[in-house]
């Protein structure tokens, strides 16, 4: 399985990929103004990607529960000129993390590579068009409601059927509007419109939304569900997210969206060693 972004290939068969998160906003749960301005941003998007990022998630609004929305305009204010800089520097694709299609369209002009909608273009009726003409990866995630909503909505009957269901309504939406089958990514979501205990039982059951035979992208890192399930303080998150990071890629996840590239990246190098040692030579005995 491959996925293709203008120029850019990403093997997700042979390894899993580790999508950097950089938020260009003051108020993150995690990082909120560390890498608020252009220069911090640009610096560390360098150093994920030394670190071993495959491509980066760039985001002008916080999308957590009680994060404050920002206009289209200020959005893209925030991170036009890091897109910018950082695709005429890296030799990774960069993501636009942003549920508006003007913010995409601009950024996509920018040269950015793939857009990561976290509405599953639901939130605005254009970005759909706007994915499709610029004939870019998008990733469809699970959602109900907007941030400041969702946690409102977390009554399922059987989470990871039900979040499969939507997810699926979600492609053929897509593909109604003329969107390339090999172009979706779908996520389930962690930590939106779901209890921690739902988050958990996702990640167990990921091979379920696998079989859907698209790419998965999983972003588990430093998410509420592991301090209210472990009772850490988001500080203290990051061995447990490596460890829902090694969990997720067992059971089918091609991506994980993570703050510590560094550490997610060593360790999930020795996983893929680990899953796929033998392997050629077991193939070639049985052909």
């Amino acid at each position: 399985m491959k996925l293709n972004l203008r120029g850019h290939t990403l093997d997700l068969g042979r390894r899993t990929c580790i999508m950097g998160i950089l938020n260009v906003t003051p108020d993150s749960f995690w990082d909120g103004g560390k890498y608020a301005s252009a220069e911090q941003a640009i610096a560390r998007a360098r150093q994920m990607a030394a670190e071993g990022a495959d491509l980066i998630d760039i985001g002008g609004e916080s999308t957590r529960p009680s994060g404050q929305s920002v206009d289209a305009r200020e959005e893209s204010v925030r991170i036009r000129p890091v897109v910018e800089a950082l695709v005429a520097s890296l030799r990774i694709p960069i993501s636009i993390d942003t549920r508006k299609a003007s913010v995409a369209r601009a950024m996509l002009e920018a040269g950015a590579h793939m857009v990561n909608d976290i509405s599953a273009l639901a939130f605005d009726p254009e970005m759909a068009d706007v994915v499709r003409e610029a004939g870019v990866p998008v990733v469809i995630m699970h959602m109900r409601g907007v941030p400041e909503t969702m946690q409102t909505l977390t009554t399922y009957g059987d989470v990871v059927m039900d979040v499969r269901r939507e997810l699926e309504a979600r492609v053929e939406f897509a593909l109604t509007k003329g969107i390339k089958p090999e172009n979706i990514v779908l996520d389930p979501g962690i930590g939106f419109a779901k209890t921690a205990e739902q988050n958990v039982e996702i990640i167990a059951r990921l091979d379920e939304l696998a079989a859907l035979g698209k790419p998965i992208l999983v972003g588990p890192s430093m998410k509420s569900f592991i301090g209210k399930t472990l009772g850490l303080e988001p500080g203290d998150r990051g061995e447990a997210t490596i460890a829902a990071c090694l969990m997720a890629a067992a059971a089918g996840a091609n991506i994980v969206r993570v703050h510590d590239v560094a550490g997610v990246a060593k360790a999930m190098a020795m996983f893929d060693l680990i899953r796929h040692s033998g392997k050629s030579e077991k193939q070639q005995v049985g052909t």
